[in-house]
């Protein structure tokens, strides 16, 4: 394959495809992006930019057409277009037929359960009452379509929460008692060639219903990492997924893995990968859909990354609070994804803390999370 000669496209311009186009140009390949701004972030890096909406079918349409394969950085697209272009023989990975499968959530489940893979039990909602009778409180309840970074799920703990539940076509998911909530990538070549990475250890900002950390590798013991790898490569091979996957699974109190939900494409679980393993989980989804070799999977050194998250208050241009003293400390690596607005909560960036054992790249990290701040400019300046 003459690299500099493939054209890669990738539909989504947020951070995912900026970090995408970055190891793509270390190969030299040509990257276009359909973005819905210029000043997204992958935009501002990529070779060509079409400028359109990720619903568009005149533009998913000739991005697919003017590139050698094509590949996209998020869930919200249109699933249509692109399976009547793979029909075509357009090459589109992963395929939109499994972008199809996942993107709603309870056929998501359904396929889960069709294949004898474990995840929590649950049903479609017709009636919150009738749920309750049958889950008992607390249950969790899922937005089929539409949902992300913890939105689209709301916990059901009594009655008086059915004020507070979804008005949206939903499922109920068996609440489950967890020890912890890990996540694992796995990666697949167009020849069924696989390469599963280290399994990581997730912690979450219960207050902002996000992922604050990733530890990796994860505290399991060596049987629960084989178990949740077995899980989550049986899980693409079934999908027959070619790219990168991440798979999010709960570690029950009991012991037992479930599968919590499955990402087609690269993931926030695996931003640590660019330090810490022989490939990054980027040039992996790369080599894969290019039909090259896959890399190592192997962990080079213990790694913490840290979510930029934007502080609550006003929106505004963002300004990170801390950031040249974070520097100050060994092992940081910090990735600002320039988005050019902050928003409570949104990620707008993140940190991986690399050192010879968890416990010291964990203690660091939470230095980096008590330091560093992503807020508006303009609220900085009124502090002055």
């Amino acid at each position: 394959m003459n690299l500099n000669d493939t054209k890669v496209g990738i539909i989504g311009g947020g951070q995912l495809g900026k970090m995408l186009i970055q190891e793509a140009k270390k190969m030299d390949f040509y990257v276009c992006v359909l973005a819905p701004s210029i000043n997204s972030p992958a935009a501002k890096i990529a070779d060509e930019v079409i400028v359109g909406d990720l619903y568009d079918e005149e533009k998913i349409s000739e991005i697919v057409k003017k590139c050698d394969v094509t590949t996209y950085e998020i869930e919200h697209i249109n699933t249509d277009i692109l399976c009547s272009l793979e029909e075509e023989g357009y090459r589109i990975y992963p395929s939109p037929k499994i972008l199809k499968t996942i993107n709603n959530k309870y056929v998501q489940k359904e396929f889960l359960r069709k294949n004898n893979l474990p995840t929590p039990e649950f049903e479609k909602i017709s009636d919150l009452k009738y749920t309750a009778s049958k889950f008992g409180f607390p249950f969790v309840q899922k937005a089929c379509i539409g949902g992300y970074d913890g939105r689209g799920v709301e916990v059901i703990k009594t009655e008086k929460d059915f004020s507070n539940a979804l008005e949206c076509d939903s499922f109920a998911e068996k609440y489950v008692e967890f020890e912890k909530e890990l996540a694992v990538i796995v990666s697949r070549g167009i020849n069924g060639e696989v390469k599963v990475f280290p399994v990581v250890e997730m912690m979450f900002d219960h207050n902002k219903n996000i992922c604050d950390r990733i530890i990796a590798p994860g505290r399991i013991e060596k049987d629960i990492v084989e178990k949740v790898q077995e899980i989550a490569i049986k899980c693409v091979e079934l999908l027959d997924g070619v790219g990168v996957f991440a798979i999010e699974m709960f570690l029950t109190k009991g012991g037992r893995v479930l599968i919590n939900e499955i990402a087609p494409r690269v993931h926030n679980s695996g931003h640590y990968t660019i330090e810490a393993c022989v490939t990054s989980q980027f040039e992996q989804h790369i080599r894969a859909i290019c039909n090259l070799p896959l890399g190592s999977t192997d962990l080079i050194i213990p790694a913490v990354m840290v979510n930029i998250l934007g502080e609550e208050g006003k929106n505004g241009h963002p300004f990170y609070k801390g950031l040249e003293d974070i520097m100050k400390i060994s092992g940081v690596n910090i990735h600002i994804y320039g988005k050019k607005i902050v928003k409570p909560f949104r990620k707008m960036g993140h940190i991986t803390v690399v050192d010879k054992s968890v416990e010291k790249a964990f203690s660091k990290a939470t230095q980096v999370n008590r330091i560093l701040k992503a807020i508006s400019l303009e609220g900085y300046k009124s502090e002055e």
